[in-house]
């Protein structure tokens, strides 16, 4: 893409961050949120940035004055998460600041919200999701985050059509790679570090579709091709299924440091998904699960790599997968 004027939310965060990064070298992009991170301010201006202070919070609908209308693409990965357990903040919050932002930005050429996978209703353990399954909001592990999502979800359906603007909802599996905390897997890895334990079912694993950054930024124009009016809806994630279990091995096998894996009946939940819908749109990813996990610790934690994970051309097939 060159020559557009983009807008971006969450411009701080694993999934944005690298996106807006990218685009700024052939493109005009403004990145939206309160950089309370000491110092991501500006990192991002001295990408060629604009950023643009704006706390979704806030009750006045005052931040976007001054904010210029003509964006040709936006990109809306800001979320309050809900940490705090208010159901209602959380729905209030997210779906208002995300009616306000696409109502300023209506001439847009296409606008692409990220929501999750999260808010799909849970079947087995291997189900594979498609953008058809019901949905319930429920996960024990944050139970605020998915039901503001899919509050979210409703509003942009609402304003895509009211407004005419085109418009994808992507619903993100989980993103990884070398920028920010690296994603999930980076948390599993700085468990194993710390010796904590980490939950996994009692029968069978967690299965998930990882998505590597290159891959993510790669994907953005795809989906931003994709937008209608009413909404694509798309599962956002990577080819392969991948379990979680088998991911924390693999770390294990690269950096020789032990995972404490312990059964129970709690776990983090996470989805796998029919990739079906999202390669037809975006064609296929171009980084496998083992080497996108490789890189990721080469970037973040190269002092835990064995020898032979420092030097992956010695790597043999077997200590691949």
């Amino acid at each position: 893409m060159r020559g557009k004027r983009i807008l971006i939310t969450g411009g701080t965060g694993q999934v944005a961050r690298p996106v807006a990064e990218a685009l700024a070298e052939h493109n005009d992009v403004w990145c939206l949120g309160r950089f309370t991170a000491p110092g991501v301010e500006r990192e991002l201006t001295g990408k060629g940035i604009t950023t643009w202070h704006w706390d979704m919070a806030d009750p006045s609908g005052e931040a976007f004055k001054g904010l210029p209308e003509d964006f040709t693409h936006v990109l809306h990965a800001a979320v309050r998460r809900g940490e705090d357990g208010d159901f209602n903040a959380t729905a209030e919050i997210n779906s208002v600041a995300t009616g306000r932002l696409m109502t300023h930005c209506r001439t847009a050429e296409s606008f692409l919200y990220v929501s999750t996978g999260a808010l799909y209703a849970r079947r087995s353990l291997d189900h594979r999701y498609t953008e058809d399954d019901p949905v319930d909001g429920a996960a024990d592990w944050l139970p605020a985050y998915p039901m503001g999502k899919l509050a979210t979800e409703g509003a942009v359906r609402a304003f895509a059509q009211v407004l005419g603007l085109p418009t994808t909802i992507a619903r993100l599996n989980i993103a990884y790679g070398p920028g920010s905390y690296g994603g999930v897997p980076m948390l599993y890895f700085r468990r194993m570090l710390a010796g904590e334990p980490i939950p996994v079912p009692r029968e069978g694993q967690n299965w998930c579709s990882l998505l590597y950054t290159d891959d993510l930024v790669a994907q953005v124009p795809h989906l931003w091709r994709a937008a209608a009016t009413p909404a694509t809806l798309v599962n956002w994630g990577g080819d392969e299924s991948v379990g979680i279990t088998d991911c924390v091995r693999h770390m294990e096998a690269l950096t020789g440091v032990e995972a404490k894996l312990v059964p129970s009946d709690v776990t983090r939940e996470t989805y796998q998904f029919d990739p079906a819908r999202r390669r037809a749109l975006t064609g296929p990813c171009r980084v496998g699960w083992q080497d996108g996990i490789h890189r990721t610790l080469r970037a973040l934690h190269p002092e835990h790599l064995t020898s032979r994970a420092l030097h992956p051309e010695h790597l043999t097939s077997a200590d691949r997968t």
